[in-house]
């Protein structure tokens, strides 16, 4: 099983867009588990006062209601992330451009979105 810790928009983008390759993931990566760590679930708790984007948080908190939760917490879920690849190494679920550098860089591994399809970067 392979474990995919991911950030806030990857499990928006996850949870509200069809996502076109999810069946054949498992296929080329092998059997996924979507990790969500609690300083994730806390900036989704944060936006559900956002008026513009509270229909999706609302959809995606429920998405994520069964997935296991990790106990990574601080303030910046960016930052908690690239401290817990440093340590432990992982995939990173993630869209943000920054953080897949700074992933890269420390030798983690992304998983992302492209066109609606889910990509594999290292």
């Amino acid at each position: 099983m392979v474990e995919v810790i991911c950030d806030t928009n990857f499990l928006i983008h996850l949870a509200t867009k069809r996502i076109k390759n999810i069946d054949s993931v498992d296929v080329e990566i092998g059997s996924i588990s979507y990790i969500v760590p609690e300083v994730v679930k806390n900036e989704l708790n944060n936006l559900k006062d956002n008026a513009q984007k509270k229909q999706d948080i609302l959809t995606t908190l429920d998405f994520i209601k069964n997935f296991k939760i990790i106990p990574i917490q601080g303030k910046y879920a960016d930052k908690e992330l690239i401290n817990y690849i440093k340590k432990n190494g992982g995939i990173i679920g993630t869209m943000d451009r920054e953080l897949k550098n700074e992933i890269k860089k420390i030798g983690g591994s992304i998983i992302s979105f492209s066109n609606d399809h889910i990509i594999l970067e290292s």
